[in-house]
């Protein structure tokens, strides 16, 4: 019995998208989706005759997709997590920090 084999070709380097947007992209969208759809059922409102949580719920996650095409074209991989993380970690300030080089000897 003969081991039948097939090749597969595999390319780990290329990116996942999807309206040319990473996958993780997509959480954001969908995550702005239920947020304006949970805003939008407090507004008893109109816009030009559309209810404003239909405008909210579908327009600015439609919106977010060309914001979000333009903001990363050009970036590197998982450059929106690495922002996020940036912005969401506390910052060390403080004057106690050791120095790079010591100027003086420590022990006479």
């Amino acid at each position: 019995m003969a081991l039948e084999v097939t090749p597969v070709h595999r390319n780990l380097h290329q990116r996942v998208t999807f309206f040319y947007l990473e996958f993780e992209d997509l959480f954001i969208v969908v995550a702005l989706a239920a947020v304006m759809s949970i805003v939008g059922r407090f507004l008893d409102r109109e816009l030009y005759g559309v209810p404003l949580n239909v405008v909210l719920q579908w327009g600015v996650p439609v919106l977010a997709i060309p914001f979000l095409m333009i903001f990363k074209y050009g970036k590197p991989r998982g450059y929106i997590q690495d922002l996020l993380v940036r912005y969401t970690k506390p910052r060390i300030y403080c004057g106690l920090e050791g120095d790079r080089q010591l100027t003086k000897e420590f022990l006479k």
